[in-house]
């Protein structure tokens, strides 16, 4: 039997905050509360410098059932890479050398299914790395 795994879904977009609240609306999702120490998100935001401010918004199922969706702004519109991309979350919790890992060993089981390995992005202090790919179609997602 296949393994299920979990996955948030990303979408690229111009304004992260606007569109994580419209699916908020069309799927009953909701905006988890804002990371500690910080009494909303626009305080959290208002503390990052001003090239990051805005730059990502998430929500998420209240059941705890769906994935996680979340908006990331890009400076570019809708040309020939997809806006949305599913992050298959196979290193949850794993850095460094342990992460890489998790990342090749499913990339290694996915290739013989016709996905396609495409490129590594590699832990930058900020985040942690992923291995981006294809699928039989060419729709790019994350190993994460």
């Amino acid at each position: 039997m296949a393994t299920v795994r979990e996955f948030q879904v990303t979408f690229d977009c111009a304004d992260p905050e606007r569109v994580a609240r419209f699916w908020c609306e069309v799927l009953g999702y909701v905006v988890p509360p804002p990371p500690p120490g910080f009494t909303s998100w626009e305080d959290f935001n208002a503390s990052l410098p001003p090239d990051e401010q805005g730059r990502a918004f998430a929500c998420v199922d209240p059941t705890g059932e769906g994935p996680r969706l979340f908006f990331q702004r890009v400076p570019e519109g809708k040309t020939v890479k997809n806006r949305v991309h599913l992050d298959v979350r196979v290193g949850t919790g794993m850095v460094g050398e342990e992460r890489l890992a998790a990342l090749e060993a499913e990339c290694a089981r996915l290739l013989p299914l016709g996905a396609t390995r495409l490129r590594l992005l590699e832990a930058d202090g900020v985040n942690e790395s992923c291995l981006v790919m294809a699928d039989v179609e060419d729709n790019e997602f994350c190993l994460d």
